[in-house]
């Protein structure tokens, strides 16, 4: 087994990752869905342990020996740097490589506008959320890459492993790895605050040292990203709070209040035409609802309302907003934004037309967002303008 050559099958195929495992065919996820490469050969076990290894450094392979498990990244020439996890599962060495994309440009990835304007904020938190594969990487790479391309500052990414490289435009760009430019985030973070910084992007806030130093980071000036495996921005908010101990929950709801500038949460989902995916974002954006409903913990609960009311004025997006935005675009199905929906029941109402009085919250961005759309087979009267 070449893996250099089972690489650019998988770029050929737009597949986003590779599964390896002694004995069996590779596996492409292709568009989120998992093809096994029928037209390859069984990768043999003793060839993936060799292939495998050589990517790796010595410090690489001690971390594999001794927990099992290790992740690491490297460049391919022509094809682009790829990220890798290797594992043992049932006393056999099984691996997953994913493509990491260039650098693309933030106008190039289907966001809203409100997150360039995210990336345009001097000082404080921005957190992107989601699960494994949901495209945080790129969404991030991107707001950097805007501010690298937009102003002159100091920019430091600690990362596990470094996964897209940014070459120096407008900023200064300084990028360390944990377990070979330093020991931990938190360490990293510590010291990033005594190496001039204006941006940090941290690769992910994994424990309560890491977040606290990432708050007082964010209180002390600096822009801070980093990332947390949350679904939507209210269990990003209960996330980190709930990570302190309760008697000090009080104080980190009035300090996250006061510096959190976004959160945004995607889902990929693949588009109608089956030719690629396309992010679902909820994005929310400091206001001083959003700040009030953050500090008080009786109103943490509608932040999703915030949101939903905030479309037109701030930018703001609900999960189901952006899916509706989508469908009206053509860009997804019904079948699939009804799977991807916080609230199925809801929105399938809002597609039909049929809408509460009283429920004004979509009123904006209808008008906004649906005006001169349609859904094919669905009735337009409540898409027509006012």
């Amino acid at each position: 087994m070449e893996i250099e050559k089972l690489l650019r099958v998988g770029h050929e195929l737009q597949a986003s990752d590779i599964h390896l495992k002694g004995g069996k065919k590779p596996v492409f996820r292709i568009h989120g869905s998992l093809v096994r490469y029928e037209d390859g050969e069984e990768v043999s076990t003793s060839e993936l342990r060799e292939d495998v290894l050589s990517l790796m450094n010595e410090r690489q392979r001690r971390i594999f020996e001794d927990k099992r498990e290790v992740d690491l990244g490297f460049l391919v020439e022509g094809l682009g740097r790829f990220r890798v996890n290797v594992f043992q599962q049932m006393g056999e060495l099984a691996a997953v490589l994913r493509f990491l994309p260039p650098v693309k440009p933030i106008e190039e990835l289907n966001l809203p506008p409100v997150v360039r304007g995210i990336a345009d904020e001097q000082r404080g938190l921005v957190l992107v959320t989601g699960v494994t594969g949901c495209g945080k990487t790129t969404t991030l790479a991107g707001m950097i890459d805007h501010i690298n391309e937009t102003r002159p500052a100091h920019i430091i990414t600690i990362e596990d492993p470094i996964e897209i490289v940014h070459e120096e435009k407008m900023s200064v760009v300084n990028q360390r790895e944990v377990g070979f430019d330093t020991s931990s985030f938190a360490a990293a973070l510590r010291v990033a605050l005594r190496e001039d910084p204006d941006v940090i992007l941290v690769g992910e806030m994994r424990d309560l040292e890491t977040i606290d130093t990432a708050i007082l980071a964010a209180e002390t000036g600096h822009l801070v990203f980093s990332t947390l495996h949350t679904l939507d921005a209210t269990e990003t908010i209960n996330r980190i709070i709930s990570v302190f101990p309760p008697h000090q929950q009080g104080q980190i709801r009035l300090q996250l209040a006061s510096i959190i500038k976004g959160v945004i949460s995607q889902r990929l989902m693949p588009m109608a035409d089956g030719k690629g995916r396309v992010p679902a974002l909820e994005v929310l954006v400091s206001t001083s609802r959003i700040r009030e409903c953050i500090a008080d913990p009786e109103k943490t609960g509608e932040i999703r309302d915030a949101i939903t009311a905030g479309y037109t004025t701030y930018g703001m997006q609900t999960f189901d907003q952006s899916l509706m935005a989508l469908l009206t675009s053509g860009l997804v199905t019904l079948e699939e934004a009804l799977r991807q929906s916080t609230n199925p029941d809801d929105f399938i109402l809002k597609v039909r037309g049929i809408t509460a009085t009283a429920d004004s919250r979509w009123s904006e961005f209808e008008k906004s967002a649906a005006v001169d759309r349609k859904v094919p087979g669905v009735d337009q009267k409540r898409f027509k303008k006012p």
